[in-house]
């Protein structure tokens, strides 16, 4: 059994960027994809980005292209959101999460294992 561990949020104003690191322990095989979500107050649950930990692949939302970039250190357990030209919009609580195989990439509900969160603010 895997465990996440998110860190890197806080706040920033409009414009600036953040680096969010997730890092797991336990059972790291590497055999699973890896996912960053947000949630927002009141809004349902988004699919950002994920990376298979053992290949290339990536995929980033549409919503977030261009802006939000997922990669990896392997020997460090981690993957890495990182988020530039932030919004207000951005404003949310950021999760990890891990996957055997996802058929839906950021679909939240195919992925088994969370992390606790970071939550990252964008000022205006």
């Amino acid at each position: 059994q895997v465990q996440l561990v998110e860190s890197g949020g806080g706040s920033v104003q409009t414009g600036g960027s953040l680096t969010l690191s997730c890092t797991a322990s336990g059972n790291t095989d590497l055999r699973f994809y890896v996912g960053w979500f947000r949630q927002a107050p009141g809004k349902e649950r988004e699919g950002l980005a994920t990376i298979y930990r053992t290949g290339p692949g990536t995929f980033v939302a549409p919503s977030v292209e261009g802006r939000f970039t997922i990669s990896q250190d392997n020997a460090k357990n981690t993957v890495y959101l990182q988020m530039n030209s932030l919004k207000p919009e951005d404003t949310a609580m950021y999760y990890c999460a891990a996957a055997r195989s996802p058929r839906y990439y950021l679909a939240p509900s195919h992925y088994n294992t969370w992390g606790q969160g970071t939550q990252v603010t964008v000022s205006a």
